[in-house]
């Protein structure tokens, strides 16, 4: 990832022991991945980065909000992220990222680009079903949420019809007939 250099953490010239650093995500990033799921962003990342001799500790903290659609109505809203990973890197022969709780990167390696785990993280924290606020506590007042509400009045009524219509007799008389041979069959 060239175009991202400011998440490059080199770490040869680091001291063994915690060291802290701070990002702010903002849309240009994700139009770095070219994901437009997010109309705008501002979330903090807190990264607390242990050096040990043979590995390093990530522990990445995630603080802000994301600009989503709502999936009921199309409206724009913060969706608020607060979310937790953590990293184990350690050396190896060769590079491996198969499991994401743990990275191998080769030994002649002098730094690392955690700019994919950032956005991984933030991307997982959204859910998946996405519902603008106002829905929930009912004052969002859209277009959109106004035609739901009228088709959902529609099938309130269509269900009291079908339960207030009678059943022709013979229909009942039918079930007695299959309930008595679920009885002689010693399945009911």
């Amino acid at each position: 990832m060239k175009d991202l250099k400011e998440f490059d953490i080199s770490f040869i010239g680091l001291k063994e022991g915690m060291h802290q650093f701070e990002y702010k995500i903002e849309k240009l990033f994700f139009d770095f991945f070219e994901y437009d799921e997010f109309y705008n962003s501002n979330v903090k990342v807190d990264l607390s980065f242990l050096k040990k001799t043979t590995m390093f500790e990530l522990n990445f903290d995630f603080n802000g909000w994301v600009e989503v659609a709502c999936d009921l109505t199309n409206e724009l809203y913060k969706q608020p992220i607060k979310s937790n990973i953590e990293l184990i890197v350690k050396f190896g022969n060769e590079f491996n990222d198969e499991n994401e709780e743990l990275l191998i990167i080769p030994h002649s390696e002098f730094k690392i680009n955690i700019a994919q785990y950032i956005y991984e993280a933030i991307v997982l924290a959204v859910p998946l079903k996405r519902i603008h606020p106002g829905v929930e506590d009912g004052t969002l007042h859209s277009d959109i949420l106004e035609k739901l509400k009228e088709f959902e009045i529609k099938e309130e009524q269509e269900q009291e019809e079908e339960n207030t219509k009678e059943i022709d007799p013979r229909w009942n008389k039918l079930k007695d007939i299959l309930i008595d041979k679920n009885k002689s069959n010693g399945t009911s």
